[in-house]
């Protein structure tokens, strides 16, 4: 049967359907192809991505509705940056399931890029074929592959390991302008907007770490993290080594002593940080990966992606 979508903005009065559909598409993709039983609690805790992405880029989600019921059968957040923009979390309700509404979500947002001249980024499931397939027909290529590493964090946290000649702390608002040069210098992306954001923390829900040099002052990594129902992360991060990375991501998941078993999408070339975590108890959950549609910026030191919030 022919199915008219109609793709426009999403509106405040459309959360609550955006909420459900995620929950439901995650939830029935896991169900169906990984035996998991619930991804995402709760309608109300897949509220948490409609609330983040309107604080952080208001206007920046299509809907695709169903021309004859006025339902909601897919939705697609994006993240216009300085550098790129980022396709964010995209889901199509279970029933509409092969009527090519994703494919008609990203030829919307590969326009926003265009217009802006610019390259769309994303972080995607590599278990997931079909998502797969979706980018790469449309021209996206891979340009690295990170593991889902799921962390239980103990009561009593762990030992933070701070390499000699650093200090760690939480990040400041001061910190802003020189975390976003540094991850310029190492991943040609800027995400000043998204920096600000984390460390202001207005939801209480985000954790926010630097790493300095004691001897220069300057900062050499920053991670992030992000405590909620809906959605337990470690990322987004860099770092100038593995080292500091590690440091950075044992720091962040000790904000989630006696809470939820937080995610860290560790990049598979490096070894020591993703053995370091495995020390820890650490076990692979998924695979995704890192995609970009035109230009792909040289890359350098080490970056932590997230799924929350997809700018990387």
């Amino acid at each position: 049967m022919s199915i008219k979508i109609i793709l426009r903005q999403k509106k405040s009065s459309d959360n609550d359907a955006v909420a459900a559909l995620i929950h439901d598409s995650l939830n029935a993709w896991y169900k169906k192809n990984r035996g998991f039983d619930r991804v995402v609690p709760s309608v109300a805790a897949a509220g948490v991505y409609s609330r983040v992405y309107d604080e952080l880029d208001p206007g920046c989600c299509v809907v695709a509705e169903d021309a004859e019921t006025g339902r909601l059968a897919g939705s697609c957040f994006y993240h216009p940056r300085p550098t790129h923009v980022s396709l964010g979390i995209m889901t199509v309700a279970p029933e509409y399931f092969g009527t090519k509404t994703s494919t008609k979500l990203l030829a919307y947002i590969v326009d926003v890029a265009k217009g802006r001249e610019q390259p769309l980024r994303l972080t995607s499931s590599a278990m997931n074929l079909d998502s797969f397939s979706l980018y790469n027909r449309a021209g996206f290529v891979p340009v690295a592959m990170c593991q889902d590493m799921q962390v239980n964090v103990p009561a009593d946290g762990f030992a933070e390991e701070i390499p000699a000649g650093y200090i760690a702390r939480d990040a400041r608002a001061d910190d802003v302008k020189e975390l976003a040069a540094l991850e310029r210098e190492l991943q040609g992306i800027d995400r000043v907007k998204d920096f600000a954001y984390f460390i202001e923390n207005r939801d209480g829900i985000w954790g926010s770490s630097v790493l300095i040099n004691e001897s220069t002052g300057a900062i050499e990594g920053g991670m992030f993290s992000v405590n909620d129902p809906g959605c337990a992360m470690v990322g987004p991060g860099f770092a100038r080594t593995e080292s500091q990375a590690f440091a950075l991501v044992k720091r962040e998941l000790n904000r989630y002593r006696g809470s939820w078993s937080p995610i860290v999408l560790v990049p598979t070339s490096c070894v020591s940080l993703r053995f370091g975590l495995y020390a820890l108890g650490a076990r692979n959950t998924e695979t995704h990966v890192v995609q970009v549609l035109g230009e792909s910026f040289p890359r350098a030191g080490v970056s932590i992606p997230t799924f929350m919030p997809e700018t990387s």
